[in-house]
């Protein structure tokens, strides 16, 4: 997340100057001081370079250390996030030194055990063009399952982002692989040969047979390109059948430059005469808050005085707020002051799987209360806090704003992306860490995928099902499920991400 126009800054700042910068009377920004001199307070908004002298490069882990200090959701569960951790100015800079490398002193340091989605980056340019929906990539998304009784792994094609790499080439999804560059893929070595250095791989590919999966002697070679973008409004369509128009959208990240498209989308549905919608979410790991609040409002209507959310922050920054700073509303337009094109739906059918986190989650949560949601495919993840994106610009809080790049510490590109917060439907519900459990059972079958958006793929044939009451001639049962044990998406850099980019509960400069 970044904060736009300076919303938060102020109070930002606040909590910085009451919490980070002075601890037991000692200063964690000092100017000209190293281990044999005195520390001295100094006020870091003059203009100070929050970077302590150390035996070794700390530049890092101080910005980390501070940032955690200040927003991590669970600081007060981790001892060494403590406000009263250290006894002195040593004591302080001896702890950062204790790992010289700052990606393991972020996961071995600062982070709850509990804690399963926090993360960092090396290069904050590339994960906040992440979050744009721009990567480098093959476009094959695809997840990787287990075989049964082993340890080795095969991958099964989900789609294929168009204009990429993969759409050039002889693949589909529901095509299986089993192997790269002639190496049979298991849990030690996938990672590597599917997502390491080489921006070139050759996918050893495989067949069904009676449930049976055989490698054939087909290869297809993918290459990762630079500047991939994914719009992530993949399907939308009306489908008529039973004399009803049902609306289906396959929607797979929250991209808030997509935002506006994805209202047109609406009007679309709306000027066909859609009276049901199916939202399929089953390979969507997240992404903007901002734009789960307008889908949801698109969804149900744009009811500016219904809660869709409340935020529930660590004890320091909740202390600072009022409640009234904490709710978000549905919405009546865009970022843009685009009217929002709400179908005013008392129903929505939801395609979701354990490959649906956080904002496809938050989505599902904040319509609860209002309108009937039926849940169709298996459990979802469980990510039920969001994220803020953080740099090393020390006078904006520490918060990334694209606007303020020029005001970064060059000498750090790092960027951290912990869980600073939960978010809570109008009922006040938020705890679904072991996910949502679908309403209607049914897995993705690897012997019969299906074509997406196509009326008899199975999960969007099973919705339709439901919405016409109509007995469905498919055969729902499932010969060939997955076991899954990863996907592409999780290996970019948004992984399955919420970060906060709305302006409330962030719409705190005003009040300060």
């Amino acid at each position: 997340m970044y904060v736009t126009n300076h919303y938060g800054l102020a109070v930002i700042l606040k909590i910085m100057k009451k919490y980070l910068l002075i601890f037991l009377g000692l200063g964690l920004i000092l100017t000209g001081c190293n281990k044999n001199d005195d520390p001295q307070v100094t006020d870091a908004f003059e203009g100070i370079t929050p970077n302590p002298e150390a035996e070794i490069d700390v530049t890092v882990q101080n910005f980390m250390w501070q940032t955690m200090n200040t927003y991590y959701f669970w600081q007060s569960d981790v001892s060494d996030l403590g406000d009263n951790r250290f006894n002195s100015f040593e004591d302080y800079v001896s702890f950062l030194e204790t790992e010289e490398d700052p990606g393991t002193f972020f996961d071995e340091k600062l982070l709850y055990t509990e804690d399963r989605f926090s993360f960092y980056s090396d290069d904050y340019k590339e994960l906040t063009q992440s979050f744009a929906g721009i990567s480098k990539s093959n476009g094959l998304e695809f997840g990787l399952g287990l075989f049964v009784d082993s340890d080795d792994v095969y991958g099964y094609v989900r789609y294929i982002v168009p204009n990429s790499n993969a759409a050039t080439k002889d693949i589909r999804r529901g095509d299986i692989f089993t192997g790269v560059n002639g190496t049979n893929l298991n849990l030690d070595n996938y990672i590597d040969l599917l997502f390491g250095d080489s921006d070139t791989y050759t996918l050893n590919m495989a067949e069904i047979s009676d449930n049976i999966i055989s490698t054939t002697d087909r290869e297809v070679t993918l290459t990762k390109e630079a500047n991939l973008t994914e719009n992530p409004i993949f399907i939308t369509k009306v489908l008529e059948t039973a004399g009803q128009k049902i609306g289906y959208l396959m929607y797979n990240s929250f991209t808030n430059e997509f935002d506006e498209e994805l209202n047109d989308a609406f009007g679309e549905f709306k000027s066909a005469g859609v009276t049901d919608l199916v939202l399929d979410l089953r390979y969507n790991p997240g992404g903007s808050v901002n734009s789960a609040r307008l889908l949801s409002s698109m969804v149900y209507g744009t009811y500016t005085n219904s809660v869709f959310l409340k935020a529930r922050y660590n004890d320091k920054l909740q202390s600072e707020f009022k409640d009234t700073d904490l709710i978000e509303y549905f919405a009546d337009a865009t970022d843009n002051n685009t009217p929002i094109n709400t179908l005013g739906l008392s129903k929505v059918y939801v395609i979701a799987t354990g490959s649906s986190a956080s904002a496809s989650e938050l989505v599902m949560n904040g319509l609860d209360p209002y309108i009937n949601v039926i849940h169709i495919g298996t459990t979802t993840t469980g990510k039920n806090e969001f994220s803020v994106t953080f740099v090393d610009d020390f006078e904006n809080g520490n918060v990334y704003d694209p606007n303020r790049e020029d005001n970064i510490n060059p000498e750090n590109h790092w960027a951290i992306q912990p869980l600073i917060g939960r978010n809570e439907n109008a009922n006040g519900f938020s705890e679904y860490t072991d996910g949502l459990a679908p309403d209607i059972l049914l897995r993705e079958d690897l012997s019969i995928m299906g074509i997406l958006g196509n009326m008899d793929e199975p999960l969007l044939a099973k919705a339709i099902a439901e919405i016409t009451g109509t007995t469905a001639k498919m055969d729902f049962t499932v010969d060939m499920p997955v076991e899954l044990v990863s996907s592409s998406k999780m290996f970019t850099k948004i992984k399955d991400n919420m970060f906060m980019d709305i302006k409330k509960p962030l719409n705190w400069i005003k009040k300060q």
